[in-house]
């Protein structure tokens, strides 16, 4: 593929033709980016979420047949976590493309490659069909879904971050996690749709299915969509001057690990609180209390809602107070949600609306701002690199095995056991921006 003669940042003739159509006279106003912005993230939740609701609802008795409802759905959540576990090799191999091919070349691959083993999904045979060989199959895809979400780091957060006024950076910081809800909200919207015009074995046969093949086209147009942006001259100059470009992953560490560890942990509550009010009480309420699906993923579009509004509300709340501060207070009313909320489960719909919208509430105040916490920590040069690395690093650690750890914790001990994990999720935030504090006796917005 030839390059473009604008550099390394604009590689591919499609980056060229995606701003010669989009951008106005080739500059790109920060109101676009964050439109880009959005549309990037809000495909890679739609593709998440697709599979993690299919993970509850269709894979343990597609894939699993043989095994009881509680079996089957562990099984699938085990499935599930092979994503985060590939990646953090997925970054490594991306990061070696970006390095010699230009960020075009990458995030085209890494797209293509998410878009590609999503819609794959759509074909899998059951275990009627191949046996075993279907969960073989499904656990391929699940890590190609992960390799690929490696390479998806652009750095437009951080163009947009950059861009962004001295008094206005906790709004700005806000504007990708904007990506979580909206992906929440379109995924669960599809399949409830999907449940409530169906009947239950076209469900399972083929209208599961429909999704995936969805996710693919909302793929290819967040790749245009982010291609116009990384192509413009804004983003060239920062490249050039190392704000945006990729470093060794060895100099990183060697110089700045001490941050990229911190970074890590400190968004944990927010991390494991994702799954604990979208991906875990779905399988709850469907295994432990024998309710249908339609109803609570009803609740969870409500949930998805409030959870934009407060992820919103974080941005303007990080603007008066500070982003490390807002992160530590919906860290302790975390770790207070936890120490009474996952039993409301159990309390019937009263409880499951409170469970679902409370959860929503803290998450979208403590997403809002766990996106690059501690970002301001790196250095220009490992900017770029220490940002995809903390994040990568942090949904390894607080949320890949997050559903899988809760379901068979809920499933053992109770769900009070739940809310010991999470509770030891706003404990690691807390220590991570504690530690920080003490570390640089300067925090900054």
């Amino acid at each position: 593929m030839a390059a473009t003669t604008a550099g390394p940042a604009s590689s591919t003739p499609l980056e060229r033709d995606a701003r010669l159509v989009n951008a106005r006279e080739h500059r790109i106003r920060p109101g676009e980016v964050a439109v880009g912005v959005i549309i990037g993230r809000s495909s890679e939740f739609f593709d998440f979420f697709v599979y993690a609701i299919a993970s509850v609802l269709v894979f343990p008795s597609l894939i699993f047949p043989n095994a009881d409802a509680l079996t089957g759905t562990l099984a699938s959540f085990a499935i599930f976590s092979l994503a985060f576990v590939a990646r953090p090799f997925g970054a490594l191999t991306f990061m070696a493309i970006d390095r010699r091919h230009g960020r075009g070349v990458k995030l085209t691959a890494a797209l293509f490659l998410l878009g590609g083993s999503t819609a794959a999904m759509a074909f899998l045979p059951g275990h009627a069909q191949v046996g075993g060989l279907a969960a073989i199959l499904l656990a391929i895809l699940r890590i190609g879904q992960g390799f690929a979400q490696g390479g998806t780091w652009d750095g437009l957060p951080a163009l947009l971050s950059l861009s962004a006024p001295p008094e206005r950076r906790g709004w700005f910081r806000m504007i990708p996690q904007l990506g979580a809800p909206i992906g929440m909200f379109v995924a669960s919207a599809l399949f409830a749709f999907l449940l409530a015009t169906l009947k239950p074995v076209d469900f399972l046969d083929w209208g599961w299915r429909y999704p995936f093949f969805v996710a693919f086209v909302i793929n290819v147009v967040a790749l245009f969509a982010r291609l116009r942006l990384i192509s413009t001259p804004e983003f060239t100059r920062l490249y050039e001057s190392r704000e945006l470009q990729p470093s060794h992953l060895s100099d990183l560490v060697r110089e700045e690990g001490r941050t990229v560890v911190l970074g890590a942990f400190a968004p944990l509550a927010s991390f494991a609180l994702f799954h604990l009010v979208t991906v875990f009480p779905l399988s709850w309420v469907v295994l432990a209390g024998g309710n249908a699906p339609l109803r609570f993923l009803v609740i969870e579009l409500v949930g998805a809602g409030v959870g934009l509004a407060t992820v919103a509300l974080s941005g303007l709340l990080a603007d008066r107070l500070g982003g490390r501060t807002v992160l530590g207070l919906s860290a302790v009313l975390i770790g207070a949600y936890g120490g009474f909320a996952p039993r409301l489960l159990d309390a019937g719909p009263v409880g499951e609306w409170t469970y679902v919208l409370l959860g929503f509430a803290l998450l979208g105040l403590a997403f809002g701002q766990s996106s690059g916490a501690l970002n301001a920590s790196f250095s220009a040069k490992h900017r770029y690199t220490g940002a995809g690395t903390t994040a990568t690093a942090a949904w390894f650690i607080g949320a890949g095995f997050a559903p899988l750890v809760a379901l068979w914790l809920a499933s053992t001990f109770g769900l009070w056991s739940v809310g010991a994990y999470l509770v030891s999720g706003a404990m690691c935030t807390l220590a991570a921006l504690g530690l920080n504090w003490v570390l640089h006796r300067t925090p900054t917005r």
